[in-house]
């Protein structure tokens, strides 16, 4: 795609609802959303027309819908479904840039030539979806975030009139494609109406001046897609050819796990050479070459600079797709190469001071590559802040590589949830204590939820301290609305001080399963 080329945008409307639909072998005839955090993200036009919208509680959803069909979000799968609609579009006309899954681009030109007109080629393109399974809308403007807002609106916008195709569509527009931007866009636009900028065109008559100076580098960027200009700066340039990084699989790979391991060997060489050159890549070929002499090829486009992790999961996600579509390659891969298709300068890949890519965590995800790639996917595990009300219940351990996705929104209120600090060390055998009253009776929690006595012991296997302060009890009245999880039996927690010795036991959390307490956690 050249840079003053007109753009076409296919857009596959729900698309990880189409997805995981098909991943389950549901009836296009029910209802489907998909959830991340307990929050729809997707859902298909039937749950739509019964009320369920993006952003819903999934009980709220439920009601709206008792016969939703409920799916977790699962970006592997988008990916893999998506892969056969690609392969078929670039088979109607090449040069297919995948944005995400359910959203491609590619320059019109060629595919004007070929079928004589942009509306010649548009319902060509749809029938060609079609056939592959899925239904699409096409866009075509001079640029390609306009095009993608082109193709929500199922329209092909005149040359050098995006600006005026733009204009009186409302300021949200500029949020709701997550692949046009670097980060959320929901605060900026909710500042945007409150400055009185409703609609897009508002919007564009500010200065770029006034927005760089007043909204930041995101702002921009949205502000150059409201005046219809090209989003990418400048300093974007074509990468040298001795960036490209090649592997030989050896034994070749037909196995996805595999496939995911060399890649991620892969995307820290290039990663090492992009740094080595000063540059970040915002479009990267991925190549695989099988034993039978088959090549598959595919670029993926993106918004902002490609990290490690970014280019990994673009390569677990393409040879996901490659090797589980129809008509798979007939032989394994013997060899991956990544090319990095446009480039800009390093800068624009703005990492934190703290925990960045530097050359230190570069050197350390080497290493926990090279021992996942020995032991397995399952072996290297990093901690993801999760939602929940123990201490335990907070962190969910993700393998290195996969996406650092919790399985509960941790930033909802979560009534009931342990106080802080957190324990600094958990008990995952959870041994067994008791805790004991003055006259060395055992304490238990009521159905009240209060202690039956005042702890004043607390022995653990052949020691016994006195305690010089507690906490709680806290009961534990979770999942009461399901059979299957709700308490049968008092259950608490309570946190003790200890006249240990020892520093590093003397304040615990406990937890009482009836009829027993269990050391749960310990604090520094």
């Amino acid at each position: 795609m050249t840079r003053n080329e007109r753009v076409l945008a296919l857009w596959c409307p729900d698309w990880p609802a189409l997805a995981a639909a098909a991943a389950t072998g549901i009836s296009v005839e029910r209802p489907v959303a998909v959830f991340r955090a307990n929050r729809v993200v997707a859902c298909s036009a039937l749950a739509r027309a019964e009320g369920v919208r993006r952003g819903q509680r999934r009980r709220d959803a439920q009601s709206c819908c008792p016969e939703l069909v409920v799916a977790e979000a699962d970006s592997d799968r988008d990916a893999k479904f998506f892969e056969p609609i690609a392969a078929a579009i670039d088979a109607t006309v090449p040069g297919v840039e995948v944005l995400r899954p359910g959203l491609l681009v590619l320059g019109v030109r060629g595919a004007t030539r070929f079928f004589g007109s942009e509306d010649t080629a548009a319902v060509a393109l749809i029938d060609a979806c079609a056939a592959a399974g899925a239904e699409a809308q096409i866009g075509i403007a001079d640029t390609l975030s306009t095009a993608v807002l082109a193709a929500r609106h199922a329209t092909i916008v005149p040359p050098n009139e995006g600006a005026a195709f733009l204009a009186p569509l409302p300021v949200t527009e500029l949020a709701v494609e997550p692949s046009l931007a670097t980060t959320d866009r929901s605060d900026l636009v909710d500042l945007l109406h409150r400055l009185g900028l409703r609609r897009i065109g508002d919007f564009a008559k500010l200065t770029p001046t006034e927005v760089a100076s007043r909204f930041g580098a995101d702002a921009a960027a949205a502000h150059r897609c409201a005046r219809a200009l090209p989003e990418r700066p400048p300093s974007a340039r074509s990468a040298p050819p001795e960036l490209a990084v090649e592997l030989d699989c050896d034994p070749p790979i037909d196995r996805i796990d595999a496939a995911a391991f060399a890649g991620r060997t892969l995307a820290t060489r290039l990663h090492t050479a992009l740094a080595a050159a000063n540059a970040a890549c915002t479009r990267l070929a991925i190549t695989a070459r099988t034993e039978a002499g088959e090549e598959l090829s595919r670029i993926w486009r993106c918004a902002r600079p490609l990290t490690p992790a970014d280019t990994a999961d673009r390569i677990r996600w393409q040879l996901d797709g490659w090797l589980t579509r129809r008509d798979r390659p007939t032989a394994p891969i013997v060899a991956l190469r990544l090319e990095p298709v446009e480039v800009v300068a390093s800068g624009a890949l703005q990492l934190g001071l703290w925990g960045g890519e530097g050359e230190e965590t570069e050197r350390a995800r080497r290493a926990l590559v090279r021992v996942q790639g020995l032991l397995g996917g399952e072996a290297v595990r990093i901690g993801v802040l999760n939602g929940g009300r123990g201490p335990a219940e907070r962190v969910t351990m993700i393998p290195l590589g996969d996406e650092l996705t919790p399985t509960a929104d941790p930033t909802h209120p979560w009534p009931g949830r342990l106080p802080e600090p957190a324990p600094t060390l958990l008990l995952r055998n959870r041994p067994p204590v008791d805790l004991l009253a003055a006259d060395g009776t055992a304490v238990h929690v009521t159905a009240r939820g209060l202690f039956s006595a005042p702890p004043a012991l607390l022995r653990w296997g052949s020691k016994q301290w006195a305690l010089l302060g507690w906490a709680g009890p806290w009961p534990l009245d979770e999942q009461w609305w399901s059979a299957e999880g709700a308490q049968t039996a008092p259950t608490a927690r309570a946190q003790v001080q200890l006249d240990a010795p020892e520093p590093e036991i003397r304040t615990l959390l406990l937890r009482y399963l009836t009829p027993t307490w269990h050391a749960e956690g310990v604090y520094e």
